[in-house]
């Protein structure tokens, strides 16, 4: 009866790791978004805080400022970062990945999103862009991406870019100064 239990339990797990295995890799939108709370501040002072950050700190060039609202407490703003892909050779092929970082104040706080990834495939056209999970299934679908993984190694990529823009942005709001100032 031990052997037999044990028997089951051993088939059950191979086909599970079967069914596991036999997933396909499905990319997701890449996209970085959080709230933040903060009643210390008023709307019109983190709208002025960020617009410091994207004018100053916004490192993520060329950029485009695509619309900002101080009436609303909302700025959009359009930057490149770059994404690595791998030929059957092993050659490494830079590729600009646009994204929009987009920020709202709210009245107990603000929100903030990295998002909207578009790849430029052919760098003599940068007008003409794919939707990065377009992009990710087109390479899915080459032949030697069984070699490369071109596929995951730009998700991965763009994953992390999403994170570290996010991080810049929230340490700089974070280093805000404290409201009033310390007296010595």
């Amino acid at each position: 009866m031990k052997y037999l239990f044990r028997g089951l339990l051993l088939a059950g797990f191979l086909s599970f790791t079967s069914v596991a295995y036999a997933q396909d890799f499905v990319a997701a939108p890449i996209e970085y978004s959080e709230r933040v709370p903060d009643e210390n501040a008023d709307a019109s002072t983190l709208y002025q805080r960020t617009l410091d950050w994207t004018e100053n700190r916004f490192t993520y060039k060329p950029k485009q400022v695509v619309r900002t609202d101080a009436a609303k407490g909302e700025i959009r703003v359009s930057g490149t970062v770059q994404v690595k892909t791998a030929s059957s050779s092993g050659q490494l092929q830079e590729r600009p990945v646009l994204f929009e970082f987009v920020f709202r104040a709210l009245p107990t706080g603000y929100e903030y999103s990295v998002g909207y990834f578009r790849v430029v495939p052919d760098i003599k056209n940068p007008t003409n862009t794919v939707p990065f999970e377009d992009f990710v299934e087109q390479l899915a679908q080459e032949r030697h991406n069984d070699r490369t993984h071109n596929d995951r190694r730009v998700t991965a990529q763009a994953t992390s870019l999403a994170s570290e823009i996010a991080m810049s942005f929230r340490s700089y709001m974070n280093s805000r100064p404290a409201a009033g100032g310390i007296e010595q």
